[in-house]
């Protein structure tokens, strides 16, 4: 039987610290942490996260402003958005929810947020410096991955770490993060011969590829971490992860569970990037 990470939990625990760091640099500078979040156009899952961010930045004592623009909204007026929350002093962290619309370019609002206020950590400039090792933020997901595992008591280092998925959000900054605390790491995807066989290898197993149920009880090493990353949805509308958590589950040492794993880190880290943002900028 696998010990649960409680992400409710250890989520709870670490937005209780930034709440406290908070106060003490609103008391010592005079202004708190400011977080912008755009929204283009009316996802009903980006609307729930644009909420749930809000909440947390409440939960937290941030100060925060959300933009809810029209799908017609231009790639002009989308980009004189970006510049003017470039030059507000009262914002420190700039989040644009994606997917946008297909009418507009991704690529051209991640560059042009300023890496300072990149709290996604998506700019190249801040990908470089993940790749290095010197960085400021984290994507909020692979940092979020990293509190459980550290929170838990469980050490990276030598572990044989399998990342499975290679996303410029999730797979690929998790590998880099994993390979800083000295994991042995490998990376799969959609073209990985016997993928089974690799995963069995595992130490540490991180599923990111959004199919549900699909890493099996056979395709897991008995007592392997197992960090579940996927949210899908079932026919049932049940939300289920990447792993079959049945199956898995009697084999693991550790476990995240889908909900209450790996998904309330996510905006907790978002919270935690937009804290660093704010003290970089008193420097």
């Amino acid at each position: 039987m696998a010990k649960i990470i409680d992400g409710k939990a250890i989520s709870a625990q670490i937005r209780e610290e930034i709440k406290k760091e908070t106060e003490q640099f609103a008391a010592e500078h005079g202004f708190r942490p400011g977080l912008a979040v755009i929204i283009v156009g009316e996802d009903p899952a980006s609307q729930v996260y644009v909420r749930n961010k809000r909440r947390a930045c409440d939960e937290v004592g941030f100060y925060s402003e959300a933009y809810e623009l029209p799908a017609s909204t231009t790639q002009d007026e989308l980009n004189s958005l970006v510049d003017k929350l470039n030059a507000d002093k009262a914002i420190h962290g700039i989040l644009c929810q994606l997917p946008l619309p297909r009418h507009l370019d991704e690529n051209q609002v991640i560059l042009r947020i300023d890496p300072k206020k990149d709290v996604d950590a998506f700019h190249p400039y801040n990908v470089g410096k993940i790749m290095i090792g010197d960085y400021s933020f984290l994507p909020c997901t692979p940092a979020g991955v990293m509190a459980l595992l550290e929170r838990s008591g469980i050490d990276v280092c030598g572990k044989e770490c399998v990342v499975v998925g290679r996303s410029n959000i999730v797979g690929k900054p998790q590998a880099m993060l994993l390979l800083h605390k000295s994991g042995t790491v490998t990376v799969c995807h959609s073209k990985t011969r016997d993928l089974a066989e690799v995963c069995r290898r595992a130490d540490i197993l991180v599923a990111a590829i959004g199919k549900a149920d699909f890493f099996t009880g056979d395709m897991i090493k008995e007592g392997a971490v197992v960090i579940d990353v996927g949210m899908n949805r079932r026919a049932d509308g049940k939300l289920t992860g990447d792993v079959d958590f049945a199956t898995v589950e009697p084999k693991a040492s550790y476990i995240t569970p889908v909900p209450g794993g790996v998904g309330p880190m996510t905006i907790t880290m978002l919270m935690q990037n937009t804290l660093t943002a704010a003290k970089d900028s008193v420097k």
